[in-house]
């Protein structure tokens, strides 16, 4: 009986993932050439229902990064983005935005400036953000551009949105890695790249740039709204932990919200019920 229970169950939850993904948005693969990466880079692209029948309307955005070892494919085919978007956004609980999923590399590569083999947040500020909102009809300010992220992602989420207040209206981190603070605090690396990724994430470690930020710093980043996300048995959750009370300390409003799971899929696909929601009521004002 219980057998049967669980089969039904899954069968309701495959039959509304296929209707929302048949009456709602859709997940799109594009590329674009680097000069400063001097590669091609990938990203796909979440475009919402109305995108293509509305063709004067544009949208908030929403760079969605992922996690290490991941790529630009992996919110859609480990997160499930379109189909969660649209069962969101078709029921009401946020409005219809872009969502831009670039790639960070896979091998030790990450979101910050690696010396001059990987400058990778040059690349995103200089190049990628600008080539994007003008293919697409993208309202290019502050208030209707958000980021969030997972894991290596939420901690590029945290480093991009303090290092440019002024372009984000909301950041949402997902068990965000905030980097180490010392090579010997750091994860053990067995090649030069993985030892040139963790130099670059403890000159960003997200924790010292906010214990070390001025009062002028800190009022620019009180105008964005933030949000981490982080299971109870995740292995990064005392970082995030220790990363709140510091944004406490500093009089800087944030959202910190503890449930139950682990550095997993499962916990991230969760997490988009609550980051779109959050992230769209945050547009436009």
């Amino acid at each position: 009986m219980k057998t049967k229970i669980l089969l039904f169950a899954l069968a309701c939850m495959t039959a509304i993932g296929t209707m929302a993904q048949r009456h709602g948005g859709k997940v799109i693969e594009e590329s674009m050439n680097s000069e400063i990466l001097k590669r091609e880079k990938n990203y796909c692209v979440y475009l919402p229902k109305s995108y293509d029948k509305e063709t004067d309307r544009s949208y908030p955005v929403l760079y969605l990064l992922h996690g290490l070892t991941n790529n630009y494919k992996s919110w859609r085919d480990l997160g499930d983005i379109g189909p969660i978007a649209n069962q969101i956004i078709n029921a009401g609980n946020a409005n219809e935005m872009i969502i831009i999923m670039p790639d960070a590399g896979t091998d030790y590569d990450g979101y910050f400036n690696c010396g001059d083999k990987w400058r990778y947040e040059d690349f995103f500020f200089t190049e990628f953000m600008p080539t994007v909102e003008k293919k697409y009809r993208i309202k290019a300010d502050k208030e209707h551009r958000a980021i969030a992220g997972l894991s290596m992602g939420g901690g590029g989420t945290l480093g991009y949105a303090m290092h440019h207040p002024e372009l984000f209206s909301s950041a949402f981190a997902m068990s965000a890695y905030m980097g180490a603070r010392s090579m010997h605090e750091s994860i053990s690396h067995k090649n030069e790249r993985g030892e040139a990724f963790t130099q670059s994430v403890i000159e960003n470690n997200c924790q010292v740039y906010l214990e070390n930020a001025d009062e002028d710093k800190k009022a620019a980043l009180r105008t964005v709204r933030w949000f981490l996300d982080c299971g109870d048995d995740d292995f990064l959750f005392f970082q995030n932990v220790e990363y709140i009370k510091t944004m406490k300390m500093a009089r800087i409003p944030v959202q910190f919200r503890v449930r139950d799971g682990i550095h997993d899929w499962c916990y991230w696909q969760e997490s988009l019920f609550i980051a779109l929601p959050f992230i769209s009521n945050g547009f436009g004002k």
